[in-house]
């Protein structure tokens, strides 16, 4: 099962219990995977939310079985260092420090790192050294906010 067909089977789940699906990666570690859920809630997580998620989640992954291997759940908040997925997340996070990896080089680098000046269209527009850039959200491979103390 793909990882969008994997979000269509969790994210109502989340949902229903009063939380927000902020996002999960299936990752595949040989015969073992590992499945990671990240939720959020505006008054933040704490570990009974996480365990009660991840046992409505376990009892519904049980019955649809949509990962035919061994695998882990892991239930988490998205943590102070949290990764964006989509273009309305980095959009809420305009003004903080991010960390970008791209599929592909861009000048012959593949890993960034600036202020997050927010969206335009489809593209993230990060400033590096007083110069603004713009990367398309389908070559960003991962993108995490820096937390800044």
């Amino acid at each position: 099962m793909l990882n969008k067909d994997l979000k269509a089977l969790i994210e109502p789940v989340v949902i229903g219990l009063g939380y927000e699906l902020w996002g999960c990666e299936h990752q595949t570690q040989g015969r073992h995977s590992l499945l990671k859920v990240y939720i959020d809630a505006p008054e933040g997580i704490e570990v009974d939310d996480c365990a009660k998620v991840s046992r409505q989640l376990s009892s519904v992954l049980e019955v649809e079985d949509p990962i035919r291997s061994n695998y882990t759940l892991e239930v988490s908040s998205p943590g102070l260092d949290r990764r964006l997925y989509t273009l309305a997340q980095f959009e809420a996070f305009k003004g903080s420090k991010v960390k970008l990896n791209l599929s592909k080089p861009f000048n012959g680098k593949r890993r960034f790192s600036g202020l997050l000046c927010g969206i335009e269209g489809d593209e993230v527009v990060l400033r590096t050294d007083d110069e603004e850039t713009l990367f398309p959200i389908e070559q960003i491979d991962r993108a995490n906010v820096v937390p800044e103390f």
